[in-house]
């Protein structure tokens, strides 16, 4: 199956979903708790990414995490908000720290 054969079924089964539109008009993805279902080994390996990002973020001072908790609450530290600081992070640590703020402030990208 080809990448666009993946994307198709998996919006038609409602494992992901349009979730934005970047500055080039392209659309953002992200997936649903119904991927679980679909393809568990796909919503796994996403969510060990997602965890990785936060810790990284975490580390770096941008995310605040109570660790202790179950369902640890993520938030951004103010630091998040500071661009003297987000500019000390690489192009690619900066886009990822944008759709962090823009999926923790639920808002669309444009």
């Amino acid at each position: 199956m080809e990448n666009n054969d993946i994307m198709n079924y998996l919006i038609e089964q409602g494992g992901i979903e349009v979730s934005a539109v970047d500055e080039n008009g392209e659309f953002l993805y992200s997936f649903t708790p119904k991927l679980k279902e679909i393809l568990p080994e796909l919503y796994e390996a996403h969510m060990q990414q997602v965890n990785t990002e936060i810790s990284h973020f975490w580390e770096l001072g941008f995310l605040n995490v109570n660790w202790f908790e179950d369902n640890p609450k993520v938030t951004l530290a103010p630091k998040a908000f500071k661009n003297e600081e987000i500019l000390k992070l690489s192009e690619e640590e900066q886009f990822r720290l944008k759709e962090m703020k823009r999926v923790l402030l639920n808002k669309p990208l444009i």
